[in-house]
């Protein structure tokens, strides 16, 4: 889970003397939890309740439906509406997910990005609908779409035209929504895809350059606005538990933006060349063994934000101590509000002037790590920028991450509960010994899918057609022209458009893209961890004729593709001929690939929560297709559905707390032997 935005407390120097510190605390940053689920009513009532328990911002999640421009009732849609967020098709599901909270004093974080301009239009819509002026809304469309292509997945144009999206929001949110940020570079999902701190710096500092200089370019906003737009740029940041290590970033963060606000763009106004960030900590370092640990994992990440007050976060959102194990309930999201809370009210924490000034250990690794970005960001510059250097980027972090599973599997990284210190006591927070009840995690009803694909019918039937219709014409003469694309956006919104009308329109003018993989950057780090898997499969493919071939298969919306790369990268390592097609395939397409390419096994990667819907229909299309290789699965799967996967002729499911992957590939490789056996090969 993830995401954010910016506002901007007090934070500009020392206040009138109060208490024993001598100065009166700074104000809290603002607080908030990513939530959203099932339905935008039902996410409603948990938003006023998390309001009610002192949360002072707004952070939506979306579903992946949602994020990647489908309706309800899209074939696309199926198994995954209201999953891991709230499902908004239409103006009439943002009026009720806005229902009895004010827009124009909350501040609320969207975190949307293929289709940001969308959802920011029925925001729009809704205020204006509901008497509030858009120039006072205040919040944040993260908008960040290179580290969909790197990291996250949720994409769905081609990297120009989803520059250009971009680029008109901000232009028009300048004009007509002046306390909004129209893009939240966000870096935290770097960091979850393998990013070193010097990554996470150069690569969302190359991210907002690209930005920036199409802004400039593109001829919609004048010279004397263009300080503005600078001064809307925020940034969301992952916060991991090198807590010193993420404090000397964020400081170098600041430093670093300071610099590029003033040598490139000639910014002069420190308030508008202030580097403006929310953080969630850290999702990948959470753990599924032994997750009472992530607690105070997550207190410490929370510290390398808010310790400095000179690169404190602005806003900031912790994950559940329970989010590897599944969707958390009101109550993990309280427990993390409130050690946001503790650490803001409880502690002297906000008291003091910045207690790393002069630290000779701070200075000294935030120069590093600087110096370091520069030399990356100079690098990434010279291939044309962050939108251009796509391929090679994702190649890179695939890298960074495969030496990182590998250091934790090797125990060079050590992870308490992981790959040290295993011994446990029976948890009460799970609700047994070592595994969790159904109470543990948040399950979404089934029935919801099927009652907001036939309330989308309906609405589209009760709308004014004629009015939606010019709409999307308008949308697409726009799309074509050049012309901003959010006055017709908005206009759709009024007129009843849906999610996936609008995304549609669009692609019919854009086009579809996809993204690259990655994962032969990271080949070739395990020579010694792997040699006597390798071994194995080298006879393997000399009894055979050929190395065991696997194939990684990533189907329905979930674009969340680091652990089927990790998988790929190891068995290519491991003597395996690696068959892996991206993220987003159909069932289908998963079986035509199986049986064109013969592979021995079929290993499936879902983390959006759908597999009891995905797996079995992939399953029924193998089958079809006269494939009789092998399933495994991997994901965040509870044990009780890992029992039903195998039930319906799963041979393998992994979670995340398998991290070896020597093991994993030896299992592997013993399913291809036993699959060519059966075959008489």
């Amino acid at each position: 889970m993830t995401e954010h935005d910016m506002t901007e407390p007090d934070m500009s120097g020392p206040h009138s003397s109060s208490g024993d510190s001598g100065r009166a605390p700074d104000k809290p940053w603002v607080m908030r939890t990513y939530s959203g689920h099932s339905s935008a009513r039902a996410s409603n009532t948990l938003y006023r309740t998390n309001l009610a328990k002192g949360q002072t911002g707004l952070s939506v999640a979306f579903d992946l439906p949602t994020q990647i421009g489908y309706d309800p009732d899209a074939p696309e849609a199926a198994g995954e509406v209201g999953k891991v967020g709230v499902p908004v098709a239409h103006l009439g599901h943002m009026a009720e997910l806005m229902d009895g909270i004010p827009l124009g004093e909350m501040n609320t974080s969207m975190t949307i990005n293929a289709t940001a301009a969308w959802l920011l239009g029925l925001y729009i819509a809704r205020a204006e609908d509901t008497g509030v002026e858009p120039a006072a809304l205040q919040g944040t469309t993260q908008n960040d779409i290179v580290k969909e292509y790197l990291s996250r997945g949720t994409y769905i144009f081609p990297p120009a035209p989803s520059r250009r999206l971009i680029v008109d929001m901000i232009a028009y949110t300048v004009r007509h929504v002046p306390r909004w940020n129209p893009i939240n570079v966000c870096s935290y999902h770097l960091q979850e895809a393998g990013a070193t701190p010097v990554q996470e710096l150069a690569y969302a500092l190359a991210t907002a350059i690209g930005v920036l200089d199409a802004v400039r370019s593109s001829g919609q906003v004048d010279e004397t606005d263009f300080p503005s737009v600078v001064g809307r740029i925020s940034f969301f940041l992952n916060a991991g538990i090198r807590f010193v290590d993420e404090t000397c970033k964020v400081r170098a963060f600041t430093h670093m933006w300071d610099r590029v606000c003033t040598e490139r763009y000639g910014v002069k106004d420190p308030a508008l060349k202030r580097f403006r960030y929310g953080v969630q900590v850290n999702s990948l370092g959470l753990t599924e063994a032994q997750p009472e640990n992530n607690v105070p994992r997550i207190v410490l990440e929370a510290l390398g934000v808010t310790l400095s007050r000179d690169a404190r976060a602005r806003a900031i959102q912790l994950p559940a101590w329970n989010e590897a194990l599944g969707l958390p309930r009101p109550f993990d999201q309280q427990w993390s509000l409130r050690i946001q809370q503790i650490l803001a009210y409880e502690t002297d924490l906000l008291e003091h002037d910045d207690i790393f000034d002069g630290s000779r250990v701070i200075e000294a690794r935030t120069a590093e790590l600087a110096e370091a970005a520069w030399t990356e960001l100079d690098d990434v510059l010279s291939m044309g920028g962050a939108f251009e250097a796509v391929d090679e980027l994702k190649a890179r972090l695939v890298r960074s991450q495969a030496e990182r599973v590998r250091r934790i599997e090797t125990g060079d990284l050590k992870v308490v509960g992981v790959n040290c210190f295993t011994e446990s006591e029976r948890s009460p927070l799970l609700g047994g010994e070592g595994t969790q009840g159904a109470s543990t995690i948040l399950k979404v009803d089934p029935a919801v899918e099927a009652e907001l694909s036939e309330e989308v019918i309906v609405w589209r039937a009760k709308r004014d057609r004629s009015n939606a219709q010019r709409g999307l014409d308008d949308l697409r003469r726009a799309a074509e022209s050049g012309a901003n694309i959010m006055p017709a956006t908005i206009f759709l919104a009024h007129a009843g458009g849906t999610t996936g009308e609008w995304a549609s329109a669009l692609r019919e003018v854009f086009g579809e893209y996809r993204a690259p993989t990655g994962i032969s950057g990271g080949t070739g780090q395990r020579g010694t961890e792997l040699a006597q898997v390798l071994a194995r499969s080298r006879e393997l493919a000399r009894r055979s004729g050929g190395p065991p071939r696997l194939l990684v298969a990533k189907p329905g919306l979930d674009g969340h593709s680091n652990g089927a790369e990790q998988i790929a990268v190891a068995a290519r390592d491991a003597g395996f001929e690696v068959i892996y097609q991206g993220i987003r395939l159909t069932p289908e397409q998963i079986a035509a690939a199986a049986r064109d390419e013969d592979v021995d096994v079929v290993g499936i990667s879902i983390l959006s929560g759908s597999h009891l819907e995905l797996v079995p229909e992939v399953i029924a299309r193998l089958r079809q297709e006269g494939v009789c290789a092998p399933v495994v699965v991997g994901g965040i799967i509870p044990p009780e559905d890992a029992d039903v996967l195998r039930a319906i002729g799963v041979d393998a499911v992994y979670t995340p707390k398998d991290f070896e992957m020597g093991r994993i590939m030896a299992e592997l490789v013993r399913l291809a032997e036993r699959h060519r056996g059966e075959m008489g090969v």
